[in-house]
């Protein structure tokens, strides 16, 4: 899959990337970061490692050398990690832990404050028409919109249309 040149600078600190499903945030990281430790907490073994135990990221950041990087992708699914990633932030300077979720929202829910400013944060939308280049089409564009998840699906007007029913029912 190519990875198309996003309007995004990745900051040197430590930072949220948040973004609805679907418009890359995973596949962007991967692109930038190809030597950074991940964490994907989508995989239930993850998520249930470290929801229960929040404590135990410690010895993922013990082991790494200064100048590396943890992504903590789909953090959401694991808010008791944040007041640990606050603290390792705070004793562990020379590493950048980068959280994704796409649900701001639910986080700050769950969580008091959002690291407490230790953090940037950053967004990242469907594509826009400058990223895409000559690739860009106003017709597609206007039918089915530019989230990638939905662009490079086989049908995808119906991705668009359970996508749509998907955060419908989130609102609910």
């Amino acid at each position: 899959m190519q990875c198309i040149k996003r309007l995004i600078s990745p900051p040197k600190e430590s930072y949220f990337l948040f973004g609805p499903r679907g418009t890359g945030k995973s596949t962007w990281l991967k692109h930038h970061y190809p030597e950074a430790v991940r964490l994907d907490f989508l995989k239930g073994e993850e998520e249930r490692r470290f929801g229960s135990y929040p404590e135990r990221i410690r010895q993922i950041a013990d082991a790494l050398p200064m100048g590396s990087t943890l992504i903590l992708d789909e953090v959401q699914r694991v808010p008791r990690l944040l007041p640990e990633i606050h603290s390792l932030i705070e004793e562990k300077k020379g590493i950048q832990y980068i959280m994704t979720g796409s649900s701001a929202r639910k986080l700050r829910r769950s969580v008091s404050d959002l690291l407490g400013g230790r953090a940037l944060l950053r967004h990242m939308g469907p594509f826009l028409a400058h990223e895409l280049g000559n690739t860009f089409s106003l017709e597609k564009a206007l039918k089915t919109g530019l989230i990638p998840l939905i662009g490079e699906s086989q049908n995808p007007q119906e991705q668009l249309q359970n996508y749509l029913q998907l955060y419908l029912r989130e609102e609910i």
